[in-house]
Parts: structure tokens; sequence; C-alpha cells
């Protein structure tokens, strides 16, 4: 007996159960027809295909009655293949739902999934007619009921904020405390073990690695190797079923959910690194998966002048076409779902600058920023930006619109030059302490706008950073040629030897320097995952394809593991428990060029908010910031009088805390400034990271910095 095929309603988009029934809809401008096809098993050749009859504004819609939760599903558009005028319709592929809340199945390249001839002359201009149906991940009909016992998110103030990236799979996967059918899932990460972990580390935000469902890329298979990272989506509704312990038939919706209440229990905010800039379907010559044949031409940058390529903004192959009302429409539809349905605290957006492109360069002002300014849900959460993508003009850290944090790279250059000893970095790295009020004040953003960091997940780790001189991507298959060609060479020597104890010392305490660094500048610090226990990839500077216990964290920790992250640890304590050390406004709420802070009278005494201090106590002059060589130098906070505490003029007070830096190769004495009345009580050193007792230093003494140290000191008052 036919099936019941009713009109339905184009919105919303994908499939929507009602208890009864079904309502599907999917986007295309182009096509001619459209067809729904059912599928009792993940990979089945046979399906139960229906006309979709209805349009409504190039949207295609039904309702079945009696389809249950569960149900299989994708689609199989008709229209032209022509692709030197863009278009790519294909019925002989089928196609994923861009709404699909969940996906069944993976990916499975030995299936026809190319929409053209694999080998013939013409390339893509040649039509596949295979069918790939048995090798395509299915669409899956899922609901939304969650019981969310009133989970509230936490809403920490983003000055308040530490952040952790972390790979879901990677923190758990290794896990001795976690259920071995548990790990390297959501529900791993939502264990009393892990979350103990992170709530004794004191961050407030977890920054997922993608979970969008995403695609293994065939070189990677053919390798032996598998997609590690997630930065090749093919769907941003769904999580990805690979780290649900559930199943893939729409549990693992309800397990992501399960996480993100759990970790909002201990206080914990769920970012998530999101990949709205390109798809896994690649350029001209990658698979007709979703995207390019429901509706190329409008999903994708395309040539204006030879649409049969695509704009590579990403490095990727191909470019999300944003400039479309659909595209927008898509992007937005996604981030509400993540908010309002999974409850997720924000976004980092990977290559933002892509987004952010009108017509070829990035526009401030392009409709993508317009949108989410004035989107009710989407404005009020955290918003991240990966301030670049590897087009022309593609760098724009510091330029993007209000209500934007980015990733400070120019904080993460700058304080690695310093470190590694490099000449003429103090002006810039002033700034980079301070907040950068340089790069983000004259758009009326805070110190929270910059996401401060040293390392990330591309890129080496901290412990990789200080113990190897070059890159070691040989395990990536690609002869040592991808990842960053850039030398951060700390120069110790064989580089990963641990056997020298000079060697090694110097090593661990240039990690102790970075970290402390990190969690003693203004703005928002972010911990790579791993590094607050001297984690290695062995010197490979793009794990993007280890899927291994190359990147796994491994939780057998050594007595360095265990001090580093009590260090670690105690910073991120000192940082909660005073604002100074986390200031919500930059320094008397005015741009501060180091060694020219004004004064204000507290108390009848003059006071700075800031003071750069010389090794011999005395303050820098401007003159000094650009004299070029490296030296040791030390800042002094005033915690006599901060920001208003909620902008009513009420002003909130702290200890007055200084922080010396000494990137020598020397020790070197730093003398305390010359204040009746004080005292300095070192609280931290990077060089006697354990030492329970907290020498006290009288004014005008000095306090030796060991070479390559750092030190927190609190004032003493009578």
């Amino acid at each position: 007996m036919p099936r019941t095929v009713l009109p339905g309603k184009p919105y919303p988009q994908g499939a929507t159960w009602d208890g009864t029934g079904v309502n599907f809809s999917v986007y295309s401008e182009k096509a001619t027809a459209v067809e729904l096809c059912l599928f009792e098993e993940v990979d089945s050749k046979e399906s139960e295909s229906l006309q979709i009859r209805e349009c409504t504004g190039y949207v295609w819609h039904c309702w079945l009655p009696g389809v249950k939760l569960g149900q299989l599903y994708g689609y199989r558009i008709h229209g032209p293949y022509e692709p030197e005028r863009g278009e790519r319709f294909n019925p002989a592929k089928l196609l994923i739902d861009p709404y699909a809340k969940a996906l069944a199945g993976r990916l499975n390249w030995d299936a026809p999934v190319f929409g053209y001839k694999l080998g013939d002359p013409a390339e893509d201009l040649s039509r596949d007619d295979q069918d790939d149906a048995w090798g395509v991940p299915k669409s899956v009909v899922t609901t939304s009921h969650f019981d969310w016992e009133n989970d509230r998110p936490p809403m920490t103030p983003v000055h308040d904020s530490v952040l952790y990236e972390l790979h879901v799979k990677g923190f758990t996967a290794q896990h001795p405390d976690i259920p071995a059918e548990l790990r390297g899932t959501y529900a791993g990460l939502a264990h009393p073990a892990a979350i103990d972990y992170l709530k004794k580390l004191g961050i407030t935000a977890v920054e997922l690695m993608p979970v969008h469902e995403f695609v293994d890329d065939k070189q990677l298979l053919d390798r032996g190797l598998r997609n590690y990272w997630g930065y090749s989506s093919i769907n941003f509704f769904a999580p990805d079923a690979r780290y649900s312990a559930s199943g893939d038939r729409g549990d693992q919706i309800g397990e992501f959910k399960a996480m993100v209440k759990a970790l909002h229990r201990a206080g914990i905010e769920v970012i998530l690194d999101v990949v709205y800039n390109h798809t896994a379907e690649g350029n001209h010559l990658g698979p007709t998966l979703s995207f390019k044949g429901i509706d190329n031409s409008s999903y994708y940058r395309l040539l204006n002048d030879t649409p049969r390529y695509y704009m590579d903004y990403t490095g990727t192959g191909n470019t999300l076409n944003v400039r479309h009302p659909q595209v927008l429409k898509l992007i937005m539809d996604s981030l509400r779902y993540w908010v309002q349905t999974m409850h997720v605290d924000g976004f980092r957006f990977d290559l933002a600058a892509a987004l952010a492109r009108e017509l070829h360069d990035v526009d401030r002002l392009s409709a993508f920023f317009d949108i989410i300014n004035q989107d009710p849900v989407i404005s009020q959460v955290k918003l991240i930006a990966e301030p670049w993508d590897v087009g022309e003009g593609g760098y724009q850290v510091g330029k993007f619109p209000p209500l934007w944090a980015e990733w400070n790279g120019k904080y993460r250059d700058v304080v690695r030059r310093y470190w590694k000893g490099d000449d003429g970095q103090l002006g810039e790295l002033g700034y980079r302490l301070t907040g950068s009020s340089d790069l983000y004040q004259r758009d009326g953003r805070h110190p929270g706008a910059s996401i401060n960091f040293v390392t990330a997940h591309d890129g080496l780790t901290l412990n990789d950073l200080v113990s190897y001189d070059g890159k070691h991507n040989e395990a990536n298959g690609e002869d040592n040629r991808d990842g960053s060609n850039d030398n951060h060479s700390y120069n110790y020597g064989v580089e990963g030897e641990t056997e020298n104890a000079e060697i090694r010392d110097v090593r661990e305490r240039q990690k102790r320097n970075l970290m402390a660094t990190l969690l003693l500048s203004q703005g928002v610090p972010m911990i790579c995952g791993g590094d607050e226990i001297g984690r290695t990839q062995k010197g490979n500077n793009n794990a993007y394809a280890q899927d291994n216990d190359l990147s796994w964290f491994d939780w057998r920790l050594d007595g360095r593991a265990k001090s580093l992250l009590e260090f670690t640890t105690r910073l991120v304590e000192m940082r909660r428990q005073h604002p100074n050390l986390h200031r919500r406004k930059y320094f008397q709420d005015r741009s501060i060029l180091p060694g020219t802070t004004p004064e204000r009278e507290v108390d009848g005494r003059k006071e700075q908010d800031i003071t750069w201090l010389r090794p011999d106590g005395d303050e820098m002059t401007p003159d000094e910031w650009t004299a070029g060589w490296v030296r040791c130098i030390g800042l002094q906070l005033s915690g006599r009088t901060l920001d208003d505490v909620n902008g009513v003029g009420e002003p909130i007070r702290d200890e007055t805390f200084m922080i010396l830096l000494n990137p020598h190769t020397e020790s070197i004495k730093f003398y305390m400034p010359r204040r009746q009345g004080t005292a300095w009580e070192v609280m931290l050193d990077s060089a006697q990271p354990e030492r329970a007792a907290k020498p006290v230093i009288a004014p005008g003494e000095p306090y030796e910095l060991i070479s390559r140290s750092t030190a927190l000191l609190r004032e003493l008052t009578d």
C-alpha cells in the first residue's frame, strides 16, 4: 500500500517529529525534483523512495504519518549536472540532510561517493551514475526531549574566565579512573573523575575541539591514520557519534546533553570549536555528500569567471558561501540550536576571517557579524574568533567587532620570543601583559577580548616547545613537510634530551615561566589541555591525524608532571582570588603606553595603576622600551583602587602585586621600590616552585631572580 505523503510545512527545516509523524524539509534553489529516501539499516542498498512535490520559497517539504524516532533517511536531489556552470546535481548520490540532528554510520570510501567518474580524462565533468547509498551516513529522525533538571548556565563573567582547550577523546581515552566503556566519549568527560580534575585545576570553561559530525579523509585512511582533530565538518547540528558510548541512532544527543549538564553542575561552561568556514566535500574533485549535491552554487563560494572551481580561503578546498541568505540561516539556526537545545555556553569560530568575507576582502560590517550582533540568543553567549584565514589579508587580530573575543596570536608570538631570549620584545610585551589595549580598546572592548595563549592544539605542546629545536611530524606520513615551519628553538642542547640535569631543570623552569606569564597576564588565559602535566607529542606540531597515544593524555604522572600541575593549580587559584590579576577594565580605563602611566591620588598619596620597574627598583623610561636588548623587568599592579564593581562607582580593593620576569641566561638582583612602610612577600617563584616558606624583602633590598625565572610578590603594608 502506497505511503501517504502530505504537504507538510517548509519550516523548521530538517526532520521534525510531532508524535504522530515527521515533517521533512530541505532547501534547494535550483533543484528540479527532490526524493526522500527511508532506510531500515545503515548500510542498506534498498530504500523506500518518496517524491516531495511541495516547494515553498525553494524549500521542499512534506509530512509523513507514522514515521517513528530513529528512522534513517537521506535525500536524492535532481537538477542539472553542469560543473562548468557551478551545478553538480546527481540523484545517484544519497545526500545528508544539512539540518539532521544525528547521523548514523560512517562514510565508506569504497562506495562511489564522487559525483563524477573517477579516472575519466574529463575529471569532474563526467557524471557518475552509480548508487552510493550503502556507503553514506544516514540522517536520523530524533527528538529534542531531555530532562535538564533545571540546568542553569554558569554564566561566568569573561574577565573571570580561565579556558581549557581539550579533545573529548584525547582527554579521556586513557584515564584509569574512567570505566573503559566510557573512555573517549561524552559520557567519559561527564564522569566524576574527569570533572573532579577540571574542578581542582580551577578552569571555568572547557573549549571542546570540533564535535560536529566530521569525515575521516580518504588519504589519511589510506595511510592508516584518522582525522583526529575534526576540522572537516559535514553537518553543523549532529554531535559526532564517534564520541558516543550510547550508539548513533540519536542517543548521542542525550549523551552530549548529559555531559553539558554534569559540567554545568560543577560550574564549568562548555564552549564549542565550530567550523562553519568550509566542509568535508573539498574542491571540485571532492566527494558529493551533502551541500554539493543539494545546491552547490548556493552553499559554496565559486570563482566568478570559472564557477567549476571553488574559492579557497581555508586551505581545505572550499569556502562556505556566507553571503547567501540560506547559508546564513543555516549557521544561525545551528548556533541557536546548540545554545537553546544543547545548552552550550559559547563558540570558538575556526578561521573566522573566512566568514567575514563579503566579496574578497575581510569586511567587519559583513552580514555575518550584523546578524549575530542583533540575534537575541547568540549575542548573549561567549563568541571567540580565530581571527585569521589563509587568504590574502586574512590576518585580522584586533579587528573583530564588539561582542567578540579573539585568539590573540600576537600575545602567543611575543611571549614565546621574550622567553626564548629574542631582542626587542619589551615594547609589545608590555601591551600583551596588560590586556592588549592597543588592539581592542579603540572598539570599546575590555581585556576580556584578548584570549591569551602560548600553545594550542595546532602547534607544539608546552613541553615540546621548550624541548625540540624543530618539528617532528614524520608519523603523519608527509616526510615532515606538513605543519608550521616556525622555529621556536629554545636552544638547550640536544632536542628531547632529558638526561642532562641542567638542561632538564631549565626546560621545567621555562614551562613554569610560560604558564606563569599566561596566568598572570590581563585578559583571558587559555590553557592547552595537557600542558599543565607536561604532555608531549614527541615534537609533532601538527598531530591532526594522530588518533592514538601520541595525542592522548598520558595520566601516568611522574614527579615533574605533578609538580607542574601543582604550580599551575596554584596560579589559577591566585588569579581567581585576586581581581587585581584579572581586571574587568583596562588600567584607569584608558589606553596605557608602558612607561607613561598616569598617577592618581588614593588615601592621600599618589598611586599608579601600573608601574614598570628596572632591576634597580626605579621606574622605566619610555626610551628604555625601545632600546632593543632583552632585559629583566618588573610590573607592579596597584590594588588600592581598581575598577568599579558593577559600574555604579563603588571601587573594589585588592592587594598590590609585583610580577618579575628574567629571561636572561644569568641571575640578576631585582631591588624592591624604596617606599616607606612596605615590604614584599614572595608568593611564587618558578625557580623554586615547591618552596613552602615565603621570604619577605624589605624596601630597597634585592631579590635574586635566577636565570630564566618568574616571581610573583605581594606588598605588605604597616
